[in-house]
């Protein structure tokens, strides 16, 4: 089995919807609209495998030191196989290359994360006035990260863990 880990291109959006789709039913990822994917279709990569999306990650530049992982997600199929692994790992490289010093994320999936270098955190990530900045942003993913009290239905029983690279 060999995994190919590319930039996800327009044709792949119905792809990662289908991935994502079961692990927002279940609450584990947020469900987003479809336009949502195109727009941020630049922040993706796609596992693939024999031609086939098996898996999607998204890394999200929230300040100049700062990204999060966002939808990482993988085949039932293609569980425990390194994909999300290999997955992550790009994303890593991505944020290496754009200057980037800490990875984000929230999670149900802790024993992942950690065994790719993650580890909780309690509070937030960022000084006060970074803080600041970042509530003038209308991306609900930087509200999650915020930890804001209108998003809070969206992160219950998620952690908080950081990443440096």
């Amino acid at each position: 089995m060999t995994v190919t880990i590319r930039r996800a291109r327009t044709a792949d959006v119905r792809e990662i919807r289908a991935l994502v789709a079961p692990l927002a039913e279940r609450r584990v990822l947020v469900s987003k609209d479809t336009v949502a994917y195109f727009e941020g279709l630049q922040e993706f990569r796609v596992a693939e495998i024999d031609g086939r999306v098996v898996g999607c990650g998204a890394l999200h530049v929230m300040w100049d030191d700062l990204a999060e992982i966002r939808t990482l997600a993988v085949s039932a199929d293609h569980l425990g196989r390194g994909v999300g692994g290999a997955l992550l790992e790009a994303l890593a490289d991505d944020a290496v290359e754009l200057g980037v010093e800490r990875l984000f994320c929230l999670t149900f999936e802790v024993d992942f994360f950690t065994r790719h270098g993650f580890t909780e955190i309690e509070g937030q990530a960022v000084d006060p006035e970074v803080y600041v900045e970042l509530l003038r942003s209308y991306d609900e993913g930087v509200a999650e990260f915020l930890d804001l009290e209108r998003v809070k239905p969206n992160t219950l029983g998620n952690t908080r863990m950081l990443r440096q690279l």
